[in-house]
């Protein structure tokens, strides 16, 4: 079955078209993102502006007529933090819809986070024990604690790298202690906001999905040009990430966005996805993340081939 998965996030929109299988190999048709900033100005408005409505609204429509012409069977379009926070987010919805002719679901944060988990086991099977997977967005970021397709927790906080950088901009080289005071805040979030079991887990394995630690899995590599099969799996310690800050902060935001690897549009939100990651490992006490090219997008194939199951809940 050939089957596509469009992904409206607070940040980027990401398409996804592949043959799908059984547990077998997917075959990947096409896949892109494009960086639309929905939720850009969301925080402080509440509601979704017009020219982030117009730029997302092209890039989904584009998406839908390329899965179309390629044959998709199946299209999925879902909608994540900005359209569910947006006091206009179904009025939105509903426009796209109609543009689109593909209904749009808005998901809730714990349906998002099930997905993502879907789309990580999918990429990453073998990794067994516990496990705690992390998806930085826009908007939100998602954790999932699962034992196997036990899920034992998961929670979607209102904590994006949209509005983050929004209130803390770093246009120019990283003003450290300004740095100190955006990582401290988000580790008060998580003390307060991450349920007890996530933050006393103490997992075998922590795996980060999207586009902050993709970007620095591929910066860690020294990749020239962007490689999925390289990203995948590859294992980024708190050295490695604390030195891509260093690079990455000794250089005001035109530099960051010259960096191959770093898409157009995240030069100015990857330093505060950085604060996320350094306070998640910090968090539970772990030392380093498995960086996943699987997440919700892959998840909704998998929902697509198998129908959507939600996982058991493991007993407390």
């Amino acid at each position: 079955m050939r089957a596509a998965a469009i992904d409206v996030g607070s940040n980027t929109v990401r398409l996804l078209i592949a043959d799908v299988r059984g547990r077998g190999p997917w075959r990947v048709v096409a896949q892109d993102q494009m960086v639309t900033r929905l939720g850009e100005g969301l925080a402080a408005a509440g509601a979704l502006g017009e020219a982030p409505m117009a730029r997302t609204l092209a890039v989904v429509l584009d998406y839908a007529g390329r899965a179309r012409a390629l044959g998709a069977s199946a299209v999925r379009i879902v909608a994540t933090s900005a359209v569910r926070e947006a006091g206009n987010g179904r009025a939105f919805a509903a426009a796209v819809e109609r543009a689109a002719g593909v209904p749009v679901e808005i998901l809730s944060g714990e349906e998002e986070a099930r997905l993502a988990l879907r789309g990580v086991r999918r990429g990453l099977p073998d990794l067994g024990g516990a496990l705690v997977t992390f998806d930085i967005g826009g908007g939100s970021t998602e954790y999932v604690l699962a034992h196997e397709d036990a899920v034992r927790a998961a929670v979607s906080l209102r904590l994006g790298v949209v509005p983050l950088a929004e209130r803390f901009p770093f246009r120019d080289a990283v003003d450290w202690g300004r740095y100190q005071a955006l990582r401290d805040e988000v580790s008060g979030r998580l003390a307060r906001e991450l349920p007890a079991g996530i933050r006393e887990s103490r997992p075998a394995h922590l795996v980060g999905t999207a586009g902050t630690v993709t970007t620095l899995a591929a910066l860690d590599l020294g990749l020239a040009r962007y490689d999925p099969s390289r990203v995948h799996g590859h294992v980024l310690g708190r050295r490695a990430v604390a030195a891509q800050l260093a690079r990455l902060g000794a250089l005001p935001v035109a530099g960051r966005a010259a960096l191959p690897c770093l898409e157009p549009g995240r030069a100015d939100l990857i330093v505060p996805g950085i604060a996320i990651v350094q306070a998640t490992l910090d968090c539970l006490g772990v030392d380093a993340l498995v960086v996943s090219e699987y997440g919700l997008r892959e998840g909704l194939l998998v929902d697509a081939l198998e129908g959507p199951r939600h996982p058991p809940h493991a007993a407390p």
